[in-house]
C-alpha cells in the first residue's frame, strides 16, 4: 500500500511470514551465510549511513554485536516498558469509512 494511504493506519505486512523473507525478531540471528544479527540501531548510526553510504556499518555479527550491546546497553529495552494506547478497531473502522 502506497505511504500515501496509509495516513493514521498500521500496515501489517503479513507477506513477511514466510520461508523466503529475513525479516526476524530483534536480537536473532539471520539464517544466513553470513549470520548478521537483526538488533536495533540508533539515529545516529542510520545517518551515519546516509552521510557516508556505507551501509555495511549496521550490519553486526554476534562478537561485533555484543561489543555495541555492552557500550551502549540494550537499545530495545524501552520498548518493553513503553505505555501505549492504540485506538480500538471501531475508532480505526471509522477513519476508513469517513
Amino acid at each position: 500500500m502506497q505511504k500515501s494511504r496509509r495516513a493514521g493506519k498500521v500496515l501489517v505486512d503479513w507477506s513477511q511470514n514466510d520461508d523466503h523473507k529475513t525479516t526476524v525478531n530483534v536480537y536473532s540471528l539471520r539464517a544466513k551465510e553470513y549470520p548478521s544479527v537483526s538488533t536495533p540501531v540508533t539515529w545516529e548510526e542510520v545517518e551515519d549511513v546516509v552521510r557516508t553510504k556505507n551501509a555495511t556499518s549496521l550490519q553486526f555479527v554476534s562478537k561485533r554485536f555484543l561489543n555495541e550491546v555492552e557500550k551502549a546497553g540494550d537499545l530495545f529495552a524501552p520498548v518493553l516498558s513503553l505505555k501505549q494506547k492504540l485506538p480500538s478497531l471501531r475508532v480505526i473502522q471509522n477513519l476508513r469509512s469517513g
